[in-house]
Parts: C-alpha cells; structure tokens; sequence
C-alpha cells in the first residue's frame, strides 16, 4: 500500500521513503461546483504549452496546482497573459 502525502518540507514526518522538495502552489479560487467542467484542463493546457509541468491536487471544493519552484513565476505570467486573473 502506498501513501501520498502533500506538506511543507519541514512537516515531512521522518519515516518517509521518498520525497521531493521545491514545489510552489497556487489555488483556483472560489468554490468549485462539481458541475464545472474543464477548469483544471483548461489552465493544464496553457501551462503545458509554455513548457510547466503540474502537480494537481483536487479536494472537495478547491482545486491546487504545484508547479518546481523555478517554474512558478513563468507560469503565473503564462496564466495572466491567458486572461487569468492571478493574486
């Protein structure tokens, strides 16, 4: 069995077998029905096209995107040059 764990690199707890550090995030705002379709898609896309690979983590009502620390500023331009209005 195998668990995945998403914390801050020095929450990581000490018995943990692999692991990489140098992730950013950044939230979709807003609650996010389960009828909407293709955010998450959509933003993936303009951030593969400019060459940011993301991590995606969906939870009830919120959507995050990881992208490497050296990525995170490119792919907040890429997302406000897409129309995104980024905070």
């Amino acid at each position: 069995m195998e668990n995945s764990l998403v914390r801050e690199t020095r929450e990581v707890p000490d018995n943990t077998v692999d692991r990489e550090d140098g992730w950013r995030a950044f939230r979709i705002q807003g609650t996010l029905d389960f009828s909407l379709t293709g955010v998450l898609s959509r933003i993936s896309v303009i951030l593969a096209e400019n060459g940011i690979g993301i991590f995606a983590v969906s939870t009830f009502d919120t959507d995050y995107i990881f992208t490497k620390s050296e990525n995170y500023s490119g792919a907040l331009k890429a997302l406000e040059r897409a129309g995104y209005t980024v905070d």
